[in-house]
């Protein structure tokens, strides 16, 4: 009798913990339900359609938005624009905020008004950032120019604007970077340090050997995190360059030419193509990375 009683209260204590669980972790799960999934399903089923006049009566035209898609270079220009601007803004931004990270964790004046100055940008309204370095890149009266005695259109020249782009970037997201790096080298225990200066070990051996090795899953995290981010360029690209800017073209991003698509010209069938493909490329670019870790990332 005892022992079906300690089986009933076994049960009943285990499906309290299933449902309190699932309680807890259901208003998450409705949040990503209707604000993720029902809204890449409705994107993926509008892509199948041509936009209706004055926005109704979408008519179902099948994969002819895909066909087009393949044979739009200025589509595959962004692409091209996209990747540039991942490939240049994330690694230099993640070895930034690390060196930064690691010179800030130790003991040294005023660190915590560095860590702060640092990760202002994170706090400041995008509309002002994007103000202020526009200024900056000015050709005629900018800070860069007037202070270096240059005559470079840094935004306008088709050759080197996604650059100045991508230096806006990567001067907004080191904070953020920074704080995770910090964070993570502040658990790295001390004697691994103390046993290698024994041993002999340079600073950078030590940080070569120690330190990358243990923070590797925030590393691996924060790469994941902006690489997803950066594919989804828009803001930069939309506050800083005009729609006359000749470097345009050379500049817009796959979510630029969406925002152009739907918001412009009304092509929202077309538009939703787009987001398809680029979210195709995170997915791709995504799992690479995640077979790459397996090898890169130490988990204690």
């Amino acid at each position: 009798m005892k022992l079906k009683n300690s089986k009933k209260k076994a049960l009943k204590h285990k499906r309290d913990e299933f449902l309190w669980g699932w309680l807890f972790i259901l208003p998450t799960m409705l949040g990503l339900v209707i604000l993720n999934i029902i809204p890449i399903m409705q994107t993926i089923y509008q892509s199948f359609f041509r936009t209706g006049d004055f926005g109704r009566g979408n008519i179902f035209i099948g994969v002819e938005n895909y066909i087009r898609l393949i044979n739009d270079t200025d589509v595959w220009h962004a692409v091209w624009n996209t990747l540039r601007y991942v490939f240049l803004e994330v690694p230099l931004s993640i070895i930034i905020s690390l060196i930064l990270a690691a010179l800030l964790n130790r003991k040294i004046k005023f660190r915590g008004l560095y860590r702060t100055i640092f990760f202002l940008p994170m706090v400041v309204a995008p509309a002002a950032i994007a103000m202020v370095w526009r200024w900056i890149y000015n050709s005629r009266f900018g800070l860069i120019n007037n202070v270096f005695g240059l005559n470079v259109n840094w935004i306008s020249d088709p050759r080197i604007a996604i650059y100045s782009i991508a230096v806006i970037g990567i001067w907004a997201v080191i904070g953020f970077n920074m704080v995770l790096f910090l964070a993570a080298l502040q658990e790295v225990p001390k004697d691994y340090y103390e046993a290698a200066k024994i041993d002999g070990a340079s600073g950078l051996q030590q940080f070569l050997k120690i330190t990358i090795p243990l923070i590797s899953p925030i590393i691996f995290f924060v790469s994941v995190t902006r690489i997803i981010a950066a594919f989804q360029l828009f803001d930069l690209i939309f506050m800083v360059m005009e729609r006359e800017n000749p470097a345009l073209r050379n500049t817009q991003s796959l979510v630029y030419l969406f925002f152009r698509h739907a918001f412009t010209e009304r092509n929202v069938g077309y538009a939703s193509a787009i987001v398809v493909l680029l979210l195709v490329l995170i997915i791709i670019v995504t799992f690479i990375q995640i077979k790459i870790s397996k090898k890169l990332v130490h988990y204690n």
